[in-house]
């Protein structure tokens, strides 16, 4: 059983009366990789500072190994941080730069000095020690400050964003770097980003945010493959988002049709929002599909063709390794494990008119011999 190391306990936080935090739960374990994930704005960076101590919360409480520590201040907490920013003094070379906080704490040279050289061997710049800031490279620098934060050992290693400054390709290779550091120093890691791929890369557990608020806390494969609502269905990968009708367990109506499903729990006929991958929609022949559609638009995204088919009610994103051609009619079919049946919630706002049956879920009409094998 993983030990729980820091809780945060209905934490809210507000500035100039703008709510930023609104009353989250949270549990951080021991030795986790751990992402605060969202849009800018969402409280993500809030919540970091507050683990750090760089801001008290308006209300709730922050508990440490199971002390109280709202008014602990950020140099008695056993965490460092590692900015976007990485504010490294431009004066020093790299070892004087890691060294900074062992100097601080005066700790005896030989031992300074063993800990700082494992500190930069553990991040891949063993013999880098001598060189200037302003001889590295940004990916470089980066990896200084994260041998800065970890030779004082902390319990808890806090990172906001701290890729957003390198090219495409360095951050890939970051993302596994800092996945092998954080599993070699054995070490709570607390990451934000507003990178999908990022927080799907690295980390055992991801905390989607929104608005101040925590929508959904899971691994990356329960994120992905089971988003609690809309929001996360759309904000982690792309998505297919199509309002429908859950008319009993294990039976669905979307895009026109009804679906056998893997979904239970609902009300008979509630309204829901359904998602479906891009890369779980599979074409065939027109007359083999159980939806069918025309290829609206086709394009070579690498690995793989990102297709899109209009069909009767819906404009579908598909995601596959072969590509029709634009203009070309195909079908469309799903497995009952490739939808995904959400609630919909705030479905008629107040003031609003409710809407009808054929209107949550609208049933186009086809020519005889179209369709025809509707359940």
């Amino acid at each position: 059983m993983k030990k729980e190391l820091i809780r945060l306990v209905d934490c809210s936080m507000a500035f100039d009366g703008e709510i930023v935090l609104n009353a989250i739960n949270l549990t951080i374990h021991d030795k986790e990789f751990l992402t605060l994930l969202g849009p800018s704005g969402c409280g993500k960076t809030t919540t970091l500072r507050i683990i750090g101590g760089f801001e008290t919360p308006t209300a709730g409480d922050v508990f440490f190994d199971g002390e109280r520590i709202n008014h602990v201040p950020p140099h008695r907490r056993r965490v460092n941080t590692v900015f976007q920013k990485y504010a490294l003094f431009p004066h020093f070379n790299v070892f004087e730069n890691v060294a900074f906080g062992l100097r601080i704490a005066k700790t005896a040279e030989p031992e300074l000095e063993e800990r700082v050289h494992g500190a930069l061997d553990l991040v891949g710049l063993k013999g880098y020690h001598r060189r200037r800031v302003h001889q590295l490279s940004g990916g470089q620098q980066q990896r200084v400050a994260i041998a800065r934060a970890i030779v004082n050992r902390p319990q808890v290693l806090l990172l906001d964003e701290p890729l957003g400054a390198l090219d495409l390709k360095l951050r890939k290779e970051m993302q596994h770097e800092l996945k092998d550091i954080q599993q070699q120093v054995g070490i709570t890691f607390v990451y934000v980003t507003h990178d999908q791929e990022e927080a799907l890369t690295m980390s055992d557990a991801v905390v989607v945010m929104n608005h101040g608020n925590i929508q959904q806390i899971g691994t990356p494969v329960d994120i992905y493959n089971e988003p609690i609502n809309a929001f996360v269905a759309d904000f982690i990968g792309e998505s297919n988002l199509i309002k429908g009708v859950m008319h009993r367990d294990y039976l669905v109506s979307f895009a026109g049709r009804r679906f056998e499903c893997v979904d239970t729990g609902f009300d008979p006929d509630q309204p829901v929002d359904v998602v479906v991958r891009p890369e779980d929609v599979k074409m065939s022949a027109p007359q083999d599909g159980q939806l069918r559609g025309t290829v609206n638009s086709v394009t070579f995204k690498g690995v793989f063709y990102e297709i899109y088919v209009d069909s009767p009610g819906f404009e579908w994103m598909i995601h596959s390794t072969t590509a029709p051609k634009a203009g070309d009619e195909v079908g469309l079919n799903l497995n009952p494990e490739d939808i995904h049946v959400m609630d919909r919630p705030d479905l008629f706002p107040e003031g609003a008119e409710a809407m009808t049956m054929e209107e949550l879920d609208p049933e186009p009409k086809f020519e005889d011999g179209e369709n025809g094998d509707q359940t």
